[in-house]
Parts: structure tokens; C-alpha cells; sequence
């Protein structure tokens, strides 16, 4: 860049002398007339002021004040002429400089960047080191600007900024690629990457430091990518020889990816395997695209139950992917990745809308709960989008449950309360999902108008064996009882979970003792069977209910078993239980 740079000043210099030197030629010719001139008629004005004689010749006394008039006039334009070319020489520096840089950062743009670390990978080489490139990006950004404004959004991404700049040693180049993402390049020696590591700990730790912008206090986090132009075996598909510039961004953004799929707030470098997963990634968004259109997102019901009794009182509807690439796919795979890429919204909104026609099929005493992504809860129009699914499919609002997740509330608790307000409005249930695994308080949680609680299948799988997971149900149990709020257990795998969370009164349940999630087309059993299931309850021998519920789990193994010896295809991501 500053090879570029120096050619481009000097030619422009060059022709900026040019001019300069013609104006001035110009001048001091006059001036060198204005003296010949002078010399002629000087003694004879001189002799004409004594008396002295007759004066000067009238045309060089002609000629000689034009000289005067050419010079103060050419001077007035030579000064004017320098004027103009400093300031055109400042809007060709200052539009350089904009061509060059981030406005908001005053650090390198990506284009900018590029050419530096190429020429900085290339003089690497001369002094036999290597050079590091750090892809940074900024955790949950997103919710900053929606939350508190792309102003104070703006603001951050400068304070970042000061503090990448501040961890970095001079020499090392910095540019804004865009949005949150920073891009740092330096050399260091090659068998000191330890060096590097440190650097990009430092990083870590300066960026998820609190922030005050606008007397609000935020908390970011980065997941940093490292990539080195040295001692990097070949990624399929990529040329040999040392990475250019695009490359190690390419890698370093793969890089970054793995930190944020690790758990964010951290930094790892690039590895070859890590190329094969952001090719599956990008197959799995295409996918996830492609089967929204095509209809491949299914629900699948999860039975609920009242544990007192035994009686079926309604479902949960969970999402799966029937892809034709990877077969059932289960959410926890492809639900945070239609989240990060913006398709959650019209992936749940159809999933829904199926839902909603097939629970018109059931029993008008069944309900149907719906989880909904944390990206449907910052949208203004959800509770209108949901009432006009409503009436499409002309599905009674009470019957109808929304799920919201204990760990989304933080998030921006005006928006949250305001959009349970309206899904109530419209006689719509709304729960709390996931219960004990976030951050909300009581008086937030007394503050907020849900319909009941759900305890997180992680408190409650480990109830029988784990003495803490007994208390925390316990507490949550007698919580809900103490605010008038309805509790379900989810994850309920076995009797003995079953017989423990009975003593705590009418509480609704759901889980694998009670059948793995179906689609809607294999429900008519689970629907003629309900009055056979609170016989079994109303006996209240448990080792009957166990037994039966055991030999329908057997069933369903072997169903399961016989489809998969019919051919059921390769499964290469993990499917759903």
C-alpha cells in the first residue's frame, strides 16, 4: 500500500511543479522586463522631474507600467494557483483516506486491508518471519442494536475499537471488514506463536470488559479466529504455496466460527477439519433454505399428562427436519443455524400454522404448546402474526400455549412483558420454559404474568439419583404453588421420577415414560389409548403402569427397528430421540 501510495504523490507532485513553474516563469519574466524597462526610461524621468530634460519615451513608459500591472497581477494569480492546488491536494488525501478507511473507526476497510496484508505476507517472507491474521467478532451485537439503538451500537463498535488498538504492539494493521467484525494483521516470529496467543487472550479479555455508552452498561463478548501464512498444510481445494490475504481471512473467519460454536468468548486457530464443517455448515443453510419452501420442517408431538391422574391433557409440538440430505434432523442442530442466517421466523410460523390444522383433529379438551425462538421475541408484530394464524385455521385461542424460554427474559423485559400482555389479550396461555436454567428473579418472575412454569428436563431426569436436582424441583414445586402457577415437568424418563414428582400434587408431565415424539399421522393411537392410560393411574399401582408403559416402549423399538432394516439411509448428523 505505501509503495502505491508514494508512486501516486510523486506523479501528482511532479505535475503540481509543472504548473508551478510555468506560472512563476511567467512572473519573473515580467519582473526581468519591469527592470530592463526600468533601466531605459529611469534617467530620463529623473532628468524630466529636474528639468532637466525632455522625459521618457512615452512607449517604454507604456510598456513599463504594464509590467508593473502583469506582475502584481500574475503574483495575485500564482498565489491563487497555489491556493487551489493545496486544497486539491488535501480532497485527493481526504477521499483517499475514506477510500481506505472505516468512517465510524478510522481503521482499514476490507479493501484496504487486503492489499496491506499482501504486501506485509510479502516482506514476511524476505525477513523469514511469518504473519498472523485475527478475525474478531463481537457476541450477540445484534441485540445491542435492537435493544438499545444503532447509535449506541456505533458508539460500541468505537470503544472496541480502542481496545483492540490497545492491545496491539505498533506495526500490526487493523481494519473494520464490516458490521461487528474487526480484522488484525502482524508478523511475528514463527516459533513464538505463544506470543500470539497471548496477544489475542488480551483481546478476549479487553473486549468483555463492561462498557458504559450513553450511561448504559453493556456487556459484549469476542470469539476470535487465528489463521498464519506459515506452516499450514494445504486445505482441499486451495492452491499450494503460502495464503494470500483472502485465504487466511477465509480461514481465520472459519477460525472464528469454531470459537463461537465452542461456546463464544474465547479465540482458536485454523485447522484442516475445521474447513470440512464450514462446508457442511453452508450445506446445511442451503438446506434449511431450500426446506422451508419445500415443506421438510414437520412437527412432532410430545404427550402431556397429568400425573394424578394419567389423563392426556395435550401436546407439545416439536420441530424436525425430514430432510431428504441428512433424514430427521433434531432442532438443536439446525435451529440455531435458521436463527443466525434469519429464517426462524418463517421456519416457526409454518411449523405453527401445520400444527394448528392438525390439533383441530384432537379432542377440544387437548391443548397444544408451542415454543417460540428468541428472535420472535424482539418482533413488534408477533402476537398479530400468531392471531392471524389463529383465524386461518379458526383454532380456539385457549387452547393454545406459548412457551417462552427462561433465558430470553434478560434479553429486554419491556418487549417481553408487553408481547405476553397481547398473546393474553387474545386468550392466549403463555408459560415459562426451561424454568431454573436462566437468570430471572422472583420479582421478575412475579412481575411477569405467565400461566405456568415449566421445570427444565435437566433437573428433573437426574431426580431420583442427584439430591440437588431434588431440591431445585422441590423449591420449584412449592414456588408454583405458592404463586398460583400450574407447574409441568419435562424429561420424565422413569417410574421412580414419576412416583416422586406425584407427592407434589397436580402437576402436568411429559417425557419418554409416557412415548418418544410423534408426528401427527402416528397420533391416533396415543388418542384412542387415553382413557386405557388414567386406568392404569386411577389403579395407582405403579408396577402395572410400569409394565404397560414398558411393553408399548417395546412396541415402539421394534417398529423402530423394522423401518430400519427396510432401509432407512445414513444418517451423517445426529437425529432426533
Amino acid at each position: 500500500m505505501s509503495r502505491t501510495g508514494a508512486a501516486r504523490v510523486e506523479t501528482d507532485g511532479d505535475g503540481d511543479r509543472q504548473v508551478d513553474i510555468v506560472a512563476l516563469g511567467i512572473v519573473t519574466a515580467a519582473i526581468l522586463l519591469f527592470i530592463a524597462t526600468g533601466a531605459a526610461i529611469g534617467p530620463a524621468v529623473v532628468k524630466s522631474l529636474a528639468g532637466r530634460g525632455p522625459g521618457p519615451d512615452r512607449f517604454l513608459l507604456n510598456a513599463f507600467l504594464l509590467n508593473i500591472a502583469i506582475i502584481i497581477f500574475g503574483w495575485s494569480r500564482y498565489r491563487q494557483l497555489c491556493d487551489e492546488i493545496r486544497q486539491r491536494k488535501r480532497a485527493e488525501q481526504h477521499a483517499r483516506h475514506l477510500a481506505e478507511t472505516d468512517p465510524l473507526t478510522g481503521f482499514l476497510n476490507r479493501r484496504s486491508f487486503h492489499r496491506a496484508v499482501d504486501e506485509l505476507v510479502l516482506g514476511a517472507e524476505r525477513r523469514e518471519r511469518a504473519v498472523v491474521l485475527a478475525m474478531i467478532d463481537l457476541d450477540n451485537f445484534k441485540q445491542v442494536n435492537d435493544c438499545n439503538g444503532h447509535k449506541t451500537g456505533d458508539r460500541l463498535l468505537q470503544e472496541c475499537g480502542r481496545r483492540i488498538s490497545g492491545c496491539l504492539p505498533d506495526g500490526a494493521l487493523i481494519s473494520r471488514i464490516g458490521g461487528d467484525e474487526f480484522a488484525v494483521a502482524m508478523e511475528f516470529v514463527p516459533h513464538r506463536a505463544d506470543r500470539i496467543d497471548r496477544i489475542a487472550a488480551s483481546l478476549v479479555e479487553a473486549i468483555g470488559q463492561s462498557a458504559s455508552v450513553n450511561a448504559i452498561n453493556i456487556d459484549v463478548t469476542a470469539s476470535i479466529g487465528l489463521s498464519r501464512s506459515d506452516l499450514l498444510p494445504p486445505v482441499p481445494g486451495e492452491e499450494g504455496g503460502n495464503p494470500d490475504s483472502r485465504v487466511l481471512l477465509d480461514r481465520a473467519d472459519i477460525a472464528m466460527y469454531h470459537a463461537k460454536r465452542q461456546g463464544r468468548n474465547s479465540f482458536h486457530w485454523f485447522e484442516a477439519p475445521m474447513a470440512e464443517e464450514m462446508r457442511l455448515r453452508s450445506e446445511l443453510e442451503t438446506g434449511i433454505r431450500q426446506g422451508i419452501s419445500a415443506g421438510e420442517f414437520v412437527p412432532f408431538y410430545e404427550r402431556q399428562v397429568d400425573l394424578q391422574t394419567g389423563e392426556l391433557t395435550g401436546f407439545e409440538m416439536l420441530a424436525r427436519w425430514n430432510s431428504p440430505r441428512f433424514g430427521i434432523v433434531a432442532p438443536d442442530i439446525f435451529i440455531p443455524v435458521a436463527e443466525e442466517i434469519g429464517a426462524i421466523a418463517e421456519l416457526s410460523e409454518r411449523l405453527i400454522a401445520r400444527a394448528l390444522q392438525d390439533a383441530q383433529e384432537w379432542d377440544a379438551r387437548l391443548t397444544l404448546s408451542v415454543n417460540i425462538s428468541p428472535v420472535q421475541l424482539r418482533d413488534p408484530w408477533f402476537a398479530q402474526k400468531l392471531l392471524k394464524l389463529l383465524l386461518e385455521a379458526s383454532f380456539p385461542p385457549q387452547r393454545l400455549e406459548i412457551e417462552i424460554t427462561e433465558s430470553c427474559l434478560h434479553q429486554n423485559i419491556a418487549q417481553v412483558r408487553s408481547l405476553i400482555a397481547s398473546l393474553k389479550n387474545q386468550g392466549i396461555k403463555v408459560s415459562l420454559d426451561d424454568f431454573g436454567t436462566g437468570f430471572s428473579s422472583l420479582a421478575m418472575l412475579r412481575s411477569l404474568p405467565f400461566d405456568r412454569i415449566k421445570i427444565d428436563r435437566s433437573f428433573v431426569s437426574g431426580l431420583a439419583e442427584n439430591k440437588d436436582s431434588a431440591a431445585i424441583v422441590h423449591a420449584i414445586a412449592l414456588l408454583g404453588k405458592g404463586l398460583g402457577l400450574p407447574v409441568t415437568a419435562e424429561g420424565i424418563e422413569s417410574g421412580e421420577v414419576l412416583s416422586h414428582l406425584r407427592q407434589y400434587g397436580p402437576i402436568k408431565g411429559q417425557g419418554y415414560l409416557y412415548g418418544r415424539p410423534r408426528p401427527a399421522d402416528q397420533l391416533a393411537e396415543w388418542l384412542e389409548g387415553v382413557e386405557i392410560v388414567a386406568d392404569a393411574e386411577t389403579i395407582n399401582d405403579l408396577d402395572i403402569l410400569r409394565r404397560r408403559i414398558e411393553a408399548r416402549q417395546e412396541q415402539e423399538r421394534r417398529q423402530e427397528e423394522r423401518e430400519a432394516a427396510a432401509g432407512t439411509p445414513h444418517d451423517p448428523l445426529p437425529r432426533s430421540a
